[in-house]
């Protein structure tokens, strides 16, 4: 049952290696704290590596962990569930207006952390990349692919030479075929999307500068990352999307955005121009 998966692992626990009960151990003291780190993170806390984490996960016949993390957060959730809570303290006993209130904090608790977390030296690099870039390309898969379309189209009313595609396979070749001068912009809120990974490791592999937009410092994602920024908000495995994480990254585009503009003013404006004029008549 998924409200057992703590005991299960307690009840496996002989079977696990020196290094997996030291993951296990971690996770049973700390469960909940466990669901908002990354697999680098928890190896971290733990003093193991990566491959440690993993392979706790497939000794308890997991795909992997992102599944652990579902499965846990399953279990957690099946112990608050006869109080009548909900992911982000969400009582089914609130009122309109309490929820309403908790959504607005949560959603004001991702944007001020994002802030804090800012680091000015690494954006600056940032946008002279971006400028100095001969070509940016965005990338992400699932809710991250909205973030990705969103910096494009963005972009695209300052810069000619920004491009987004959908499909994972034409990111993979996209990332591959790109050139030393060229940047590779990934969104992933885990850092742990394959596609977006395996995006990554290609274009940097290809010479390209990669910038990661994530929650988490140290990920899969970010060890092939050249800039990384981070974006506050925790999304717990059953909140795939959440829209505090996608005001984060939106936050994070939208500064990216204004301080480009605000650097080359004369350029960026120009530009947006010509675009506004294009689509003139396509509006009453």
């Amino acid at each position: 049952m998924k409200g057992d998966f703590l005991t299960r692992i307690r009840l496996e626990y002989n079977q696990f290696t020196k290094a997996e009960k030291k993951v296990a151990d971690y996770i049973l003291q700390n469960s909940r704290e466990v669901l908002f780190m990354s697999i680098t993170g928890l190896a971290e806390a733990c003093e193991v590596g990566d491959t440690s984490v993993f392979r706790f996960c497939k000794t308890l016949n997991l795909k992997g962990y992102q599944e652990f993390k579902m499965m846990l957060s399953l279990s957690l959730h099946d112990e608050t569930t006869g109080q009548g809570r909900l992911e982000g303290d969400i009582s089914l006993k609130d009122s309109f207006a309490e929820v309403s209130r908790k959504v607005l904090n949560t959603n004001m608790s991702a944007l001020e952390e994002t802030y804090f977390l800012l680091d000015e030296e690494q954006f600056s690099k940032t946008i002279d990349c971006l400028h100095d870039a001969k070509r940016i390309c965005f990338f992400g898969v699932g809710a991250s692919m909205i973030s990705a379309l969103k910096a494009a189209n963005k972009f695209m009313r300052i810069e000619p030479k920004v491009f987004c595609i959908q499909d994972a396979h034409m990111q993979a070749m996209a990332a591959s075929m790109m050139e030393k001068g060229e940047v590779a912009v990934l969104f992933s809120y885990s850092g742990a999307t394959k596609d977006t990974i395996h995006a990554a490791e290609l274009a940097r592999k290809a010479g390209a500068v990669t910038i990661c937009i994530t929650r988490f410092l140290k990920s899969p994602l970010t060890s092939f990352s050249d800039i990384t920024l981070l974006c506050g908000a925790n999304e717990g495995p059953l909140q795939g999307g959440s829209t505090s994480s996608e005001i984060s990254q939106l936050f994070l585009i939208d500064l990216m955005y204004t301080e480009y503009y605000r650097r080359y003013f004369e350029q960026c404006n120009r530009n947006n121009e010509k675009v506004s004029a294009s689509v003139l008549d396509k509006m009453y």
